[in-house]
C-alpha cells in the first residue's frame, strides 16, 4: 500500500485522469464533426476512464490529514485521547479529550474569531475615513446655519405681509363667488329670453 500513497503513483493517477478525459472529449468532438477515427477515439478514452474509475473505487479516498500518525484513533469521534503533555511528562489534572470537549473548545474559538473579525472591520473602516477636509466642512456648516438664521428672521418679519395677503385672497374668493352667482343669474335670464 505504500506505493499507492507515494508521490509517483499520485502523479500517475492524475496523469491518467487527464489523459482519459482528453481522449473522451476528443472522441466526442470527432463524433460531433463526423471525422474519421471518432469511434476509436471514444473507445480508447472510455476504456481509460473505466480503468481509472475501477482503480479509484478499489483504492478508496486518501485522508485529508494524517493525524492518526500522531494520535491513533483521533478520527474516531468517541475516542478517549490523552492531551499533549509538556516536556514528555503527563499532567494528571487534565481530562481526556473527546468529541464533545473538542467541539466546545472549537465553538468558543469560532465565536472569538468572529468577534475579532467584526472589530477589525470597524478599525479598517475608521482607518479609511478622510478627515483632511473637516475644518472646511465645519466652516461651511457654520455659514449655512447663519444664513438659515437670517432667513428665519426674515420670515418672522414677513409674517404680517403673509397675513395681509391671506386676507386679500379671502376677499378675492368672496368676490369671485359673488361674480359666479351674478354670471349664473345672467345665463338663466338669457336662456329665458331665448325661449320667449
Amino acid at each position: 500500500m505504500s506505493f499507492v500513497k507515494s508521490k509517483g503513483f499520485k502523479y500517475f493517477k492524475n496523469l491518467m485522469i487527464g489523459v482519459g478525459a482528453a481522449f473522451v472529449l476528443a472522441g466526442a468532438l470527432f463524433k460531433l464533426e463526423s471525422w474519421e477515427g471518432a469511434s476509436e477515439m471514444l473507445i480508447l478514452g472510455m476504456s481509460i476512464e473505466i480503468f481509472i474509475f475501477l482503480m479509484l473505487g478499489v483504492l478508496g479516498p486518501d485522508p485529508d490529514y494524517y493525524w492518526d500518525k500522531l494520535f491513533p484513533g483521533l478520527s474516531n469521534y468517541d475516542a478517549r485521547l490523552q492531551p499533549l503533555t509538556t516536556g514528555g511528562m503527563q499532567q494528571p489534572e487534565f481530562q481526556p479529550l473527546h468529541g464533545d470537549v473538542v467541539e466546545r473548545q472549537l465553538g468558543g474559538m469560532l465565536t472569538e474569531l468572529q468577534s475579532m473579525s467584526k472589530s477589525m472591520g470597524a478599525l479598517k473602516a475608521l482607518q479609511e475615513v478622510d478627515f483632511s477636509g473637516t475644518s472646511e466642512q465645519m466652516k461651511s456648516m457654520s455659514n449655512f446655519y447663519s444664513k438659515m438664521n437670517e432667513a428665519m428672521a426674515d420670515m418672522v418679519q414677513s409674517t404680517e405681509d403673509v397675513k395681509a395677503y391671506k386676507d386679500q385672497l379671502t376677499s378675492l374668493n368672496k368676490n369671485l363667488g359673488s361674480l359666479n352667482t351674478v354670471y349664473g343669474n345672467m345665463l338663466s335670464a338669457m336662456a329665458n329670453i331665448g325661449r320667449q
